[in-house]
């Protein structure tokens, strides 16, 4: 079991068991570590002790109740989940693959793919000539997600370096970000230019904000759209890097995730907390967004 396996054990306990508050020594057990050890893991995981990764995910449970009255995005940014202040964690510039690129599958590209950890699972992550296309967590066998990758440019050339694809998400996992990691990222996407819209709108919700399906349509200029915006924003396929998990429902429930939705909620408790810890947000640098 790796380490987001056991934190995403602990978190299905605590959504279970959430008005006992369990104990420390209660989630060790269930994580099949000593208190000792859990702790130390789990504050190196999320850069807090288990006790405030808990009150987060209560405040975030009574949300709903909170939020009645006035706008889920409001009122989270009212109780404090991050500063007004706070940058980007990264700029994306996103490029839509041509219909000409679309036909031809690739042809006459070369491709890098790799596996690389993150704080949240395993992921496969894709980088061609015209920037990444393609990222993804791991949750079955790694030959099924590596054929299904090559699928999206079949005429393409493939080459594997899961070290290439490690220094590449360095600078979208790491606490620790080099100066090369902090270069704007350019991300290239087949989809409709309905859902070039959508997509490019998540890329301006910052690290550690929230917003709603409905308030995205608004963005978007289509207020009535939000049912077509929501399947715009599962039909992803950069996750993180196009932050789908920081869109949740109007009355503040989490909502589903395609890659699911414990580790949505595992992602979105690091953000707000890392967002208030200058360790952990990686301090990339803005730029110019071009839609």
């Amino acid at each position: 079991m790796n380490d987001y396996d056991r934190i995403a054990r602990v978190i299905r306990y605590v959504d279970a068991h959430q008005a006992e508050q369990p104990r420390l020594c209660v989630l060790a057990r269930e994580a099949g570590l000593s208190a000792f050890h859990f702790h130390r893991l789990f504050s190196t995981w999320a850069g807090v002790t288990p006790k405030c990764f808990l009150q987060w995910l209560t405040f975030s449970q009574a949300r709903g109740l909170l939020c009645q009255g006035e706008s889920v995005l409001d009122a989270a940014l009212a109780t404090g989940l991050s500063g007004p202040s706070r940058l980007h964690d990264l700029c994306v510039r996103l490029e839509a693959a041509s219909p000409g690129e679309i036909k031809s599958g690739g042809a006459g590209w070369t491709i890098t793919a790799g596996f690389a950890p993150t704080p949240f699972g395993e992921t496969l992550a894709a980088q061609s000539p015209r920037g990444i296309c393609h990222l993804s967590f791991v949750d079955s066998d790694r030959k099924v997600v590596w054929d299904n990758l090559k699928q999206l440019w079949p005429n393409a050339r493939w080459q594997r370096n899961d070290a290439a694809i490690q220094r590449l998400l360095a600078g979208i996992f790491g606490s620790t970000v080099q100066t090369e990691a902090c270069m704007p990222l350019t991300a290239l996407v087949k989809g409709t230019d309905f859902q070039l819209r959508v997509w490019r709108a998540l890329l301006h919700i910052p690290f550690g904000h929230l917003t709603t399906y409905g308030q995205l349509a608004t963005a978007i200029g289509a207020p009535s759209a939000a049912r077509a915006v929501g399947s715009a924003v599962g039909s992803n396929k950069l996750s993180c890097l196009i932050p789908c998990h920081r869109v949740i429902r109007q009355t503040g429930a989490t909502g589903e995730y395609r890659w699911g939705a414990v580790r949505k909620k595992a992602m979105l408790a690091w953000e707000a907390l890392a967002a208030d810890s200058p360790d952990l947000n990686p301090k990339l640098i803005p730029a110019e967004q071009n839609d």
